[in-house]
């Protein structure tokens, strides 16, 4: 029977059912049952269409983000677990990242190819001027200053606490560290950098701060009572960034990630030591 015909039948059940004289109350009890039906007959149908969960990346149906209230496209990128720089990239979106209400940004990977593709060649062709500029430098030597890399990052842990869930891209995956603490207690940001989120936009993360440290690496805190930090803030090392709030399973936790080109990196390999291994302590 088609889908059609289907509805008909019920239709014409749902009317054989239905007899004068049935009281007021009985007529509602059947009226209901048949609303449960068809829309229990629409969901099972063809015209159903699956939910993706945000941020799913190995689905090839999330072709763009549309940019609601709070956003960054910090924000973003981290939800796609993009590089912020080629999202921006791939939009036209120049310094200092400004986006919209209602905005339609590409998220797609082949969006990206290009934008990876493009990259590559401009870079060839710097270094190709680069060795033009070089071998007339020699020709008449001048003291230059050389392109200073990003300082050393100097990580430390944002919170005193037995780490409880560690860093897993398979299996259960957990895209940082979970981080036992009690409710209220301070979240100190982990490096110097610039606060570009603040807020709660990001399903599964609670309330969230995300710190830039430089054009690659960003740290994240999530499960937070209380943000006390505002995007656009400069932060220092060891600052009071947040309070310790609980995750959706009700544990007093801190998330804590930190990202390095958009991709998530274990924070253990970066966070310094501890005296005690064996229960996460300093």
């Amino acid at each position: 029977m088609s889908k059609d015909n289907k509805d008909w039948g019920q239709v014409v059940v749902f009317s054989g059912i239905w007899k004068e004289g049935m009281s007021i109350k009985r007529q509602l009890i059947v009226y209901l049952l048949f609303l449960l039906t068809l829309v229990s007959s629409c969901q099972t149908g063809s015209g159903f269409i699956p939910v993706y969960s945000l941020g799913d990346r190995s689905s090839t149906r999330v072709q763009y983000h549309l940019v609601h209230k709070g956003d960054t496209l910090y924000s973003i990128a981290f939800r796609y677990g993009l590089d912020y720089k080629l999202l921006a990239h791939a939009n036209g979106i120049s310094k200092p990242y400004t986006i919209f209400y209602g905005q339609k940004l590409k998220i797609s990977k082949a969006s990206y190819k290009r934008v990876l593709v493009s990259r590559k060649k401009s870079k060839s062709e710097k270094r190709r001027q680069k060795a033009v500029l070089k071998s007339r430098d020699k020709a008449s030597p001048r003291h230059t200053l050389s392109k200073s890399q990003y300082p050393k990052l100097k990580w430390r842990w944002p919170i005193d606490g037995e780490v409880v869930e560690g860093f897993s891209l398979t299996g259960k995956v957990n895209k940082g560290v979970d981080i036992r603490g009690k409710l209220g207690e301070s979240v100190r940001n982990a490096a110097d950098g610039v606060v570009v989120y603040a807020g709660g936009g990001l399903r599964g993360y609670g309330k969230l701060v995300i710190v830039k440290h430089n054009d690659h690496f960003l740290s994240a805190y999530g499960h937070n009572r209380v943000i006390l930090v505002k995007e656009g803030e400069k932060v220092k090392g060891g600052q009071i960034v947040a309070e310790i709030g609980s995750s959706d399973s009700n544990q007093e936790i801190l998330h804590f990630e930190i990202r390095k080109d958009g991709k998530p990196e274990d924070p253990l390999i970066y966070l310094p030591n501890r005296l005690s291994k064996r229960d996460g302590k300093l």
